[in-house]
């Protein structure tokens, strides 16, 4: 095996965030205490104008009951709400745990300057006008971060709302009022929307552990708080909304441990399909960024969720409820149609509705009325009081084939809002190891209920729909909590000579390397693909065609021609001299003519590939998290169908295996109708030698094999044409 690497595999450690935590990013929660914790705070800015920012941050400090010292700082004034105001940081004599800035952006270094000659380590700043601004704005902010840096000071923003600990009364932000104390930690790039989030949350008493508006991330950042807030034991869930992502590679390595303890529901905008424009290659024309971020937030075990009500609903169940054992649904109902409406919404996410036993439906029996409906759903009938609800409830949870149970409830004349409510609160924290969701539909009637069951720890939804979208949620994620941990295989290659390939194009400057040394490249990693020669004459390709066997394809020989089919560059199963040369001089004729620019060095003869299923393998690199694997179905209609999927390399066995599953035409590999199926094995290989390679080699851009045509079992794959693009 000369020049060949050792095979192996690459174990990643995905379960304990104690991994990650001390060694690449030693800057955790501590780091961060002064933020959230302080014992002081310093307000730069502080106004007596109730319509200035610099109030409403006094304001809510003090209307939450902040039992910290506060410092206004004002040099116009000598008190503001009854509170001694100082000229400047230095006067107040003290060194303040946390000092929030709301002063004009051009006095903001100077106010750094003071921070850092009185040792304060955390600052908020909330005046905006910096890098979002332009470029003035970035040399204000790029100066202030050194300062900061040079201190050893940590900043929150600029152009930031805040920040917001309810446990603490801290509410160091002009957001609104401090919501309850709770378990979820929010964190967010837009200072409005998290404004709307706090109002949204106060109206459905929704309670959080930190409330943190980012800002331009200058410095702390949202992997800062994430990892902060998993290791808060005061944080059961994490969610935020994120428009951009500091350190892609980063971000999946501490999300995916941290997934691990708690989950993280996300939502993120600003995908967009402009950087696929330049893209020479198949996969890069069909990944944008917006599928980076999927397939990111798939390979970490983010939750991400469209929409805030979503994450509202998803954040409720995760911070109040268990996980559930898997995806057995029981409805426990008042009314029919509400009950086939949460049947139908469990058939479409694909969980499962349960079968209830017989000593469940025999217990059942025993105490609702003959009219009642005894199986899933359990339908209580619309004149239920209170103790029927509790009745059915505690006995569905005690089945041992339901994991999880929803509790429907319409407003009927005999309903008993409140009190069923309290019956439900009750039956799950006594049975605390099945998760319960509510749905109570209504208004008016239901209002004193629902306020009871939030207040509870028991999540309620506005519809069946929301309710079964949240436990579907729930059991993706305990789905992915299950997968075993990533094991990469390594497989025995010829790195030393796809080095000197990339390194010879590279210093000359040439970025798009020719399908014959891409072929080599595939080689060298295990690749098979067709035997072939160039001809510059039409007596060459004869002879070449001749030698290899009929029958042969002729491919247009340019660096010039990306998509040789396009302009005629591609013949296919040639059986004879004459057709050979015939095919060779009406190119050599013709495309000349369409592309007179194109420089063409001849024509490739090929032999032609055994029958088989044609399939694409591409990657394409992301700016933010590196190279992105790419599956499809091949030839044309890559563009055609656009039915393929992606994933973040390296790919483990499994991985490259789900990637197949996750076409619409994995049945067509897998043979239908009397037709013979793919070696589906072979494919998942291929994905993972191919992720080997532009793992170990990132001056790769973008890469199609296509077509890879490929066989029943036994048979061997060939890489039938190739395409790679070089970054230097």
């Amino acid at each position: 095996m000369k020049n060949f690497e050792k095979a192996g595999t690459i174990l990643y450690n995905t379960g304990f965030l104690g991994n990650l935590i001390g060694s690449e990013r030693t800057f955790v929660d501590m780091a961060l205490e002064s933020f959230f914790n302080p014992r002081s705070v310093a307000i730069v800015g502080a106004s007596r104008q109730k319509s200035k920012v610099g109030y409403e941050i006094l304001a809510n400090m003090m209307e939450a009951g902040y039992g910290g010292r506060i410092f206004p700082v004002n040099p116009k004034a000598d008190t503001i709400e009854g509170l001694k105001c100082f000229p400047e940081l230095e006067s107040i004599g003290d060194t303040p745990d946390l000092v929030i800035i709301i002063v004009p952006a051009k006095i903001v270094p100077s106010v750094m300057q003071q921070c850092a000659k009185v040792g304060v380590k955390a600052v908020i700043i909330i005046t905006a006008a910096f890098r979002e601004v332009g470029k003035e704005g970035r040399a204000l902010e790029e100066q202030v971060i050194q300062i900061a840096k040079q201190a050893g000071i940590r900043v929150i923003g600029p152009n930031c709302l805040g920040l917001i600990v309810p446990a603490n009364n801290l509410n160091a932000s002009f957001g609104g009022d401090l919501p309850a104390a709770g378990a979820i930690a929010y964190l967010s790039q837009s200072g409005a929307l998290l404004a709307a989030i706090l109002d949204m949350a106060n109206a459905s008493d929704i309670g959080f552990s930190k409330l943190v508006s980012i800002g331009n991330k200058a410095d702390v950042d949202e992997l800062d708080l994430i990892e902060a807030v998993a290791a808060d034991d005061e944080t059961k869930v994490i969610a935020g909304y994120l428009e951009s992502i500091s350190d892609g590679n980063a971000f999946v390595r501490l999300a995916e441990q941290i997934s691990h303890i708690k989950p993280i529901l996300l939502m993120k905008s600003g995908g967009t399909q402009a950087g696929a424009k330049a893209a020479s290659s198949h996969t890069g024309s069909l990944a944008g960024s917006e599928t980076a971020y999927e397939s990111a937030f798939e390979r970490s075990g983010i939750i991400r969720c469209d929409s805030i009500k979503q994450q509202f609903d998803y954040a409720q169940a995760f911070a109040n409820q268990p996980l559930p054992a898997g995806p057995r649904v029981a409805v426990v109902t008042n009314a029919g149609g509400p009950g086939i409406m949460a049947a139908d919404a469990v058939e479409r996410k694909g969980l499962t509705f349960a079968k209830l036993d017989g000593d469940t439906v025999s217990k059942l029996t025993s105490r609702l009325p003959p009219a009642a409906n005894l199986h899933n759903p359990v339908d209580v009938l619309g004149d239920a009081l209170a103790d029927r609800y509790e009745f059915a409830l505690d006995v569905v949870l005690d089945d041992p084939d339901v994991d999880v149970v929803l509790v429907l409830l319409t407003p009927q004349a005999m309903t008993e809002s409140a009190a069923t409510a309290e019956a439900i609160v009750k039956v799950s924290r006594r049975k605390p190891t099945k998760p319960v969701l509510a749905c109570f539909l209504g208004a008016a009637k239901v209002e004193e209920g629902v306020k009871v069951l939030r207040l509870g720890g028991v999540p309620q939804y506005d519809s069946p729909e929301s309710a079964v979208a949240t436990i579907d949620a729930m059991v993706r994620y305990v789905g992915w909590l299950s997968k075993p941990k990533r094991v990469v295989k390594l497989f025995p290659v010829n790195r030393r000579k796809v080095e000197n390939i990339v390194e010879r194009h590279l210093r000359q400057r040439i970025l798009e390397i020719g399908e014959t040394e891409s072929k080599e490249i595939l080689e060298a990693y295990g690749f098979v693909t067709p035997k072939g020669s160039i001809a510059t004459t039409a007596d060459q390709a004869a002879n070449i065609a001749q030698q290899l066997g009929y029958p042969v394809v002729l491919k247009i020989w340019s660096p010039d021609i990306l998509h040789k089919s396009d302009v005629g560059g591609v013949k296919i199963g040639l059986n004879s001299e004459r057709q050979v040369r015939d095919a060779f001089d009406l190119m050599i004729y013709r495309i000349p003519k369409k592309l007179p620019d194109a420089h063409i060095l001849g024509v490739l003869v090929q032999e032609m590939c055994r029958k088989g299923k044609e399939v694409i393998l591409g990657m394409n690199r992301d700016p933010h998290f590196g190279a992105l694997m790419m599956f499809g179905m091949g030839g044309v209609m890559v563009e055609v169908l656009k039915d393929v999927s992606f994933y973040l390399a390296p790919l483990t066995a499994q991985e490259a295996k789900q990637m197949l599953i996750n076409t619409k035409t994995y049945r067509i590999l897998q043979g239908v109708r009397g037709d013979v199926g793919v070696d589906i094995d072979r494919i998942s290989e291929g994905l993972q030698r191919l992720s080997q390679l532009v793992t170990e080699f990132p001056q790769i851009k973008e890469m199609d094999i296509n077509p890879y045509v490929i066989g029943p079992e036994g048979t061997t794959p060939i890489a039938v044409d190739a395409r790679i693009t070089l970054e230097p």
